[in-house]
């Protein structure tokens, strides 16, 4: 009996600033130490150039290493760059949390980031992408303040593309360096009042995404609605929309829908 109170204590204490829990974003914030995360996510748009329908699903697992280090791993699968579904990329990332300041009724973090992707895509448009669309390197910086029910964060990056043509003489048809920066605020719905962790939480969210490209001078700013249903203190779902508000670059698609469900395994690993 005593071991179920500290799970449930734990699950209280990892999940109660859930509106922090972004869908399309990190925040500075880790998941809880020793714990391991599975997240399952499918992403729908309709290609600009093909006029298909296409998507990219991806399967990833996460490990909370300690209460300041947090690691990824992820492979996806899309038909976004072939004309049938395939095998298209794997990544790598790693998050750290170097500042951490507690409040009665909020918090401030602050986290470094760096990720690192393999993709068998060929570069075709200017957005730059880590998600499976293209080789490269990122790593940035992520502040994230928690007021009671509401949350806001920022994330600014630089992405470096490193697919082939990078090193080639003369123009390049596509960018491989860019800034990114993203806002994004969330709000506790329900529960009003927390007095179990099986009581399900409804967060909503908007983020604003953008991402300014150096080597070619382009630019894209999305806006980014979504609600999550937390169930049990240990699983997530997700549901978000993407749309473009601003940009002169080619892209894919000027928006997107994003599907994602994450299960969440405490104390799995000493």
């Amino acid at each position: 009996m005593k071991q179920i109170f500290i799970a449930a204590g734990l699950l209280l204490s990892s999940y109660l600033p859930a509106q922090e829990l972004y869908v399309f974003t990190e925040p500075a914030s880790n998941m809880p130490a020793k714990s391991i995360g599975v997240k399952q996510s499918a992403k729908w748009l309709n290609n600009q150039m093909s006029g298909r329908t296409e998507s990219r699903h991806t399967s990833e697992i996460m490990f909370g290493v300690n209460k300041n280090l947090m690691v990824h791993g992820a492979v996806t699968f899309s038909d976004m760059y072939s004309s049938n579904m395939r095998a298209e990329s794997y990544r790598a990332y790693a998050k750290y949390r170097f500042i951490t300041i507690d409040g009665m009724y909020s918090h401030f973090r602050m986290a470094a980031f760096a990720e690192a992707s393999k993709s068998r895509n060929k570069p075709h448009y200017d957005e730059l992408s880590l998600e499976g669309d293209q080789t490269g390197v990122q790593a940035g910086v992520i502040a994230t303040q928690l007021l009671h029910k509401l949350a806001i964060s920022t994330t600014l990056s630089l992405t470096e593309s490193l697919q082939e043509g990078r090193s080639a003489p003369g123009p390049k048809p596509v960018p491989y360096r860019a800034f990114n920066y993203s806002l994004s605020a969330g709000y506790l719905l329900f529960p009003k009042k927390y007095t179990s962790y099986e009581q399900t939480n409804l967060n909503l969210y908007v983020e604003l995404l953008g991402q300014r490209t150096y080597d070619k001078k382009r630019y894209f700013v999305d806006l980014a609605p979504a609600a999550q249903l937390i169930f049990n203190s240990q699983a997530k779902l997700n549901l978000g929309y993407r749309f473009q508000l601003g940009s002169d670059m080619m892209r894919m698609a000027d928006r997107s829908w994003l599907v994602s469900f994450e299960w969440l395994f405490l104390n799995a690993f000493k």
